[in-house]
């Protein structure tokens, strides 16, 4: 039941987005509590890690290296190309590069898992990628529109640092010493991250609702389009190097699901509301798109390919 509860995500992120949007007034009033969802979030996301987790890291270093690589390259490019395609003023467009320059999503281990990927690999990629966005997020921003937008970087770090590495190491730590009970939670924990990104979103849609009336639409295919390409290309560039397929399926979730939340929450602390339209209908759709490539995958048989090296190729193909 409760696993049904946590799949059906995007019904109650669109649930609560629709009240959101015809009742404002019922969330305008707890916007100050977006910061404490997300760190809600991060802290759920660190119990379910453990040390073990992080020394994947070397037995797929390969795989995740160029997972990294992709995920911090590839979403804040097309991110810019789209928000120039579409002539998207610097609002939107710092909340594309947000989306686009953050860690990959929690949701990509659930979506890794149902699709037949390599699990392992997939939760060691979101818990790097978080780390090193840290700084890569801020950053990428900076670099990409900083020269027409001023980029608090060193207050979003430092914010960064406060709202993700802490309770996700904090999180890590309570599972090393308390690990019984933390299994015995691990059903409950997804429902706890899923009410808080539902909020989180439903805030964002009440403080938007002017702008989702004028331009939600093109917003919204803009980031199907930046998810599209981001699920392709990390699939597509990780199969032409050799990667067996359990892999290439691996890295094409963690490169096009982005913590979208998170972007939603730094476009709101630092920038504007409407900033936090793109990672509030991001953190809708990926989940839908990324249940339906998942239930596509789930039925494919997987049949594994020459991976990149021998060597890489028998650690990887062992894994999930």
């Amino acid at each position: 039941m409760l696993a049904l509860i946590t799949q059906l995500f995007p019904l109650w992120a669109l649930l609560l987005s629709v009240l959101a949007f015809f009742q404002p007034e019922l969330f305008v009033g707890i916007k100050g509590q977006i910061v404490p969802l997300l760190t809600i979030i991060m802290l759920c996301m660190g119990l379910t890690l453990s040390i073990h987790d992080f020394r994947n890291v070397i037995a797929s270093r390969k795989a995740l290296l160029v997972g990294v690589i992709l995920q911090f390259s590839v979403m804040p490019v097309v991110a810019l190309l789209i928000a120039l395609l579409f002539g998207f003023d610097a609002e939107l467009t710092v909340g594309m590069l947000l989306v686009g320059s953050v860690a990959g999503g929690t949701s990509s281990n659930v979506m890794c898992y149902l699709a037949k990927g390599d699990t392992a690999l997939s939760i060691s990629m979101t818990a790097i990628s978080t780390l090193l966005g840290v700084v890569l997020t801020p950053v990428l921003v900076a670099l990409l529109v900083g020269q027409s937008v001023d980029v608090p970087v060193q207050s979003m770090l430092i914010s960064l640092l406060q709202v993700v590495v802490a309770p996700v190491l904090l999180g890590v730590g309570i599972n090393y010493f308390a690990g019984g009970l933390i299994r015995k939670l691990d059903p409950v924990l997804p429902l706890f991250s899923m009410a808080a990104i539902v909020l989180i979103v439903a805030i964002v849609v009440a403080l938007n609702v002017d702008n989702i009336a004028h331009i939600g639409g093109i917003v919204a295919l803009a980031v199907v389009l930046h998810n599209s390409c981001g699920l392709l290309l990390g699939y597509g560039i990780t199969a032409m190097m050799g990667f067996d397929k359990k892999v290439c399926r691996t890295i094409a979730f963690e490169v096009g699901l982005q913590n979208s939340g998170l972007a939603a929450a730094l476009a709101m602390k630092f920038f504007t509301p409407a900033a936090a339209l793109p990672g509030t209908l991001f953190s809708v759709w990926h989940n839908i798109s990324g249940s339906l490539l998942a239930g596509y995958w789930a039925k494919k048989s997987l049949v594994e390919t020459a991976a990149a090296s021998p060597e890489a190729g028998s650690k990887l193909a062992s894994k999930g």
